[in-house]
């Protein structure tokens, strides 16, 4: 990770210091929530966000469906007035989940396009390699498609955000579900080879103690083949297998285990346990048998469940989503549309990037997950806990665990919905 340079920074502080005596001497500045200022994105009738995420490489597949929902239900937002009259534009860039790329695509985004935030930028590595560049620039960095636990570092990162549950909440919450529901079982674990698949061993072992995970390997994202990790963690007898991939990575270690005459249980992160993406890698034919019983978490309206949430978003992507299917990533996308418009409701009629930034952290936000927002001053993570989810005969919904993780303590919880409102129009 990149380190500011001390003398660069001294040499910017200067140069401010000395503009802002030359300005001084010429009138007095405005303050700073005067509307006539200019704040970067923000006009009289639009605010311009951005966002880096795959359209193409390995990752595409899995997720690049997640920016076309944002921009569906901006579409449906704008079309009901927007956000205390202005009209959301939103910029997707592509990155192909290639972190050089990311660096260049984001630095357009803020230096050209002058974006007012940086909102869902998708992918641990990825967002890693512009995490000092945006606070730096005092960008607000919000809800950021990973769930690791780099974005919740409110005093290193005061701009940065994180949206999903981190992958050491989610892992926990999988170890314990299997530790209630499995007591007797062999509990291993297939991760990617980054924090991604740190933190889920971290979580697993906050369960099941150092060492408690009877097999542990890891794979890359530049080899899609996964033969020799899947036939180790045969070979040492597991019987559930947490994994630590993202969608494409899930699907091919159970169609390789598959084909290898395997069927262990399969417990997975969010970030890769999104049924229909999964029948599309497995298809038809093979997908429904080889993950009936597939475990997986989630914090957001269910896909087969009852929510007047799904059913907005149902009608939002049919009717501006040009019919594209709707899956848990549409609802993802969206829940992290409405959130942003929710943070620029509370950031007032004439927002401020510093306004936008206190509205997250102020607490008030509600969102629209199965438990409440956790967003604090001293905490930038989103959600701290997790329900389980099943599939059971093609529907994936919540198995009716639900599992908070705060202080290294794993504790059952009753799941807390938020309800919709506002047909999903904040502020109206």
């Amino acid at each position: 990770m990149s380190q500011h340079s001390p003398l660069r920074r001294i040499a910017t502080l200067v140069t401010a210091s000395a503009v802002a005596i030359a300005l001084a001497g010429c009138s007095t500045p405005a303050p700073a929530d005067d509307p006539a200022v200019a704040v970067p994105g923000v006009t009289d009738d639009t605010v311009t966000i951005g966002t880096h995420t795959p359209l193409t490489g390995p990752a595409a597949a899995g997720y690049s469906s997640i920016s076309a929902a944002v921009t569906a239900y901006f579409a449906y937002l704008n079309e009901q007035g927007g956000v205390h009259g202005r009209q959301i534009e939103y910029i997707v860039k592509d990155d192909g989940y290639n972190p050089a790329t990311t660096q260049t695509v984001v630095r357009e985004l803020v230096q050209e396009d002058e974006v007012f935030a940086i909102v869902n930028g998708l992918g641990t590595a990825p967002h890693m390699a512009v995490l000092d560049f945006l606070n730096q620039n005092e960008v607000p960095d919000l809800f950021v498609a990973s769930g690791s636990t780099n974005w919740n570092q409110p005093e290193k990162y005061p701009f940065t955000f994180g949206f999903n549950a981190d992958y050491i909440v989610e892992s926990a919450a999988l170890a314990q579900y299997a530790t209630d529901e499995y007591p007797d079982k062999k509990v291993c674990l297939l991760g990617q080879d980054d924090d991604f698949g740190d933190e889920m061993i971290e979580g697993a072992e906050l369960v099941l103690g150092e060492g408690g995970l009877t097999h542990i390997e890891r794979y890359s994202t530049s080899n899609q083949d996964v033969t020799a990790q899947v036939g180790a963690l045969k070979a040492a007898g597991c019987e559930i297998n947490i994994l630590g991939t993202i969608n494409g990575f899930t699907a091919l270690a159970v169609g390789t285990a598959a084909q290898l005459g395997w069927f262990p249980q399969w417990f997975s992160s969010s970030s890769g346990a999104d049924y229909p993406t999964l029948i599309g890698y497995l298809g038809e034919d093979v997908g429904p048998k080889v993950l009936q019983g597939f475990v997986g978490t989630n914090y957001l309206p269910a896909l087969d469940g009852d929510s007047d949430w799904v059913t907005l978003f149902q009608k939002v992507n049919d009717e501006y989503n040009a019919g594209a299917p709707f899956d848990g990533n549409t609802i993802y996308g969206m829940s992290v549309a409405y959130l942003f418009a929710e943070a620029l409701a509370a950031a007032g009629e004439n927002p401020t990037r510093e306004a936008l930034v206190d509205a997250v952290r102020s607490g008030d936000l509600a969102g629209n997950g199965i438990l409440p927002l956790s967003f604090s001053e001293d905490n930038h993570a989103a959600y701290l806990g997790v329900g389980i989810s099943l599939v059971d005969q093609g529907v994936q919904d919540y198995a009716g665990a639900t599992y908070m993780v705060e202080g290294g303590t794993v504790t059952s919880v009753e799941p807390a919905p938020v309800a919709l409102t506002a047909e999903g129009v904040p502020g109206s």
